[in-house]
């Protein structure tokens, strides 16, 4: 019994690929549609009206509660109180030494067009009329904090706008680490710098002066 189905099915098997050898498909004319409701269903635009879901839209907004895949939230406001906060509380998550090659990017393509090449504050749009923004190696850029930075570029800080929408959160944590990493290095080579040289005071009346070795 068993042998006779597995002749019939090696026989239909047989038959279907000879049909199949038989009547082949134009690929110029489209196929037979079983369920045209899936085949073709109807796609709506974004912003266009949509007579199935609520309020009649076809953008629809998040469930409450919900977060965009990859999205991390940040519990501050845009106020100088969570500024201070954000100073004391955020520390970069990056390496340093890794995120200064993308930070070097980052700053050359946002940040020079204001800041300048070399942090000045004197880049094109200051030149050309614009108030000049702060000098990135002055004592008070130094002394912000990482936090406060990634505070200042998330949320803007007086006539520097918020650049959330342009940078992701690694890229502004790379270009703090870029600007950090050359705050420090302009601190220490004023460090190393030698100090101007200062003359030995008058000797006393009296009192045989000492000899000096002046160089020139």
């Amino acid at each position: 019994m068993s042998a006779k189905i597995n002749w019939t099915l090696a026989a239909l098997f047989a038959l279907t690929m000879a049909a199949n050898f038989a009547v082949r498909p134009d690929p110029d004319v489209p196929n037979i549609d079983y369920l045209p409701d899936m085949a073709h269903s109807a796609a709506y635009a974004s912003f266009s009206p949509n007579p199935i879901l609520p309020e009649g839209k076809t953008m629809q907004p998040p469930v409450p509660g919900t977060l965009p895949r990859g999205f991390t939230p940040l519990h501050y406001q845009a106020t100088p109180e969570d500024a201070l906060r954000a100073g004391a509380e955020l520390k970069n998550p990056l390496d340093p030494e890794k995120a200064k090659a993308r930070g070097t990017v980052v700053y050359q393509n946002f940040c020079t067009p204001c800041h300048g090449g070399a942090m000045r504050g004197d880049g094109a749009v200051a030149l050309h009329g614009f108030p000049a923004p702060p000098n990135l190696k002055g004592e008070k850029s130094v002394k912000l904090t990482e936090g406060q930075m990634f505070h200042i570029l998330t949320f803007g800080q007086k006539k520097m706008p918020s650049y959330a929408t342009q940078l992701t959160p690694e890229d502004r944590w790379s270009v703090i680490a870029f600007v950090k990493s050359a705050q420090n290095e302009t601190a220490g080579t004023a460090a190393a710098a030698p100090g101007p040289a200062v003359a030995a005071p008058p000797a006393a009346a009296g009192q045989p002066q000492a000899a000096q070795e002046v160089k020139k």
